[in-house]
């Protein structure tokens, strides 16, 4: 039996209204481990567990290093997640209350992903938070989830950090016979290393992360991410903090839903009535979660 769950599929009234066209939530905010990352890492953390590996290590700014907790607890493996100095103590708590040992490492995750890295053996499989085939499949489930419950739509709205979302995406969208639906690809300022590829034509590394949305702080993006840019069309839309967690707050009062930056940077676009959806009649939204972030720390962020 699969990790995940199918997650509800909501036709949003409030955002539907707010962006004056039909918006369709893909609710992974609500699988078992606050975000959809528990579809692909769950696949894999099963392939590797068939593949006899005793140990799991993966590398985390929180929500990927969550999943691969709760994986390996319910396949009763155990977890060493390597998470940045920047990772929330909420997140640091909820890795830990799966029963994983976090190692606090550098000041990005590429230093703690390198760290990660240096801790493998042969009885050790590294769970990758986003650039894994292995993870994508998994990830594209949503969009399977999504065609078999029949609503048409003509975009996919995403937040991306890594790209393992997008890259999972677009395997679903294609294995559905819908590679012509267009992704708009969402970030937010400081933490935009999609953007930075997009406009310079070639990956380039951010030289820090400085938003508060840490679960897309991946300096560089993935390189299959960056060629699907190449290759299909890609929208690249970048939001500030306050925009993202205004819509986190927005949201939790509409859909009684706690999601973080990362997925509000997503939001944002409805709320915001972006010229990004101007061309679009039936929008689909990855309500992509996250754990890491509580009430309070996003009422802070605003006042700050």
């Amino acid at each position: 039996m699969a990790l995940h769950i199918d997650t509800p599929l909501l036709e949003s009234r409030p955002l539907s209204l707010a962006a004056g066209r039909s918006i369709w939530l893909k609710m992974d905010a609500l699988q078992p481990s606050g975000s959809f990352k528990i579809r692909g890492i769950g696949a894999a953390c099963e392939h590797h567990a068939k593949s006899d590996k005793r140990r799991f290590v993966s590398s985390s700014g929180g929500n990927a290093g969550i999943a691969v907790a709760y994986a390996g607890r319910r396949l009763s493996i155990p977890v060493s997640v390597f998470v940045p100095e920047t990772t929330t103590d909420k997140a640091k708590a909820l890795i830990r209350q799966e029963g994983a040992e976090v190692i606090v490492h550098g000041a990005s995750w590429q230093e703690a992903n390198e760290r990660a890295l240096s801790a493998l053996d042969a009885d050790t499989a590294f769970i990758h938070p986003f650039d894994d085939p292995l993870l994508w499949t998994g990830h594209a489930t949503m969009i399977d989830e999504v065609v078999a419950e029949g609503p048409s739509f003509d975009a996919v709205v995403l937040s991306v950090g890594g790209g393992g979302l997008m890259s999972g995406v677009v395997e679903g969208l294609a294995r559905n016979g819908l590679e012509h639906i267009p992704i708009i690809a969402v970030e937010t300022n400081g933490a935009a290393s999609l953007a930075a590829a997009m406009d310079a034509g070639q990956r380039v590394q951010l030289p820090a992360i400085t938003s508060i949305a840490t679960s897309l702080g991946a300096r560089m993006v993935s390189e299959h991410a960056f060629e699907l840019t190449q290759s299909r069309p890609v929208d690249s839309v970048v939001v500030s903090d306050r925009t993202a967690v205004e819509a986190c707050l927005r949201f939790l009062d509409d859909h009684r839903v706690l999601v973080e930056p990362a997925c509000g940077a997503t939001l944002a676009l409805a709320y915001e009535h972006s010229a990004s959806l101007a061309r679009y009649e039936r929008v689909l939204m990855i309500a992509c979660g996250g754990a890491t972030a509580s009430l309070a720390q996003l009422q802070a962020w605003l006042a700050a």
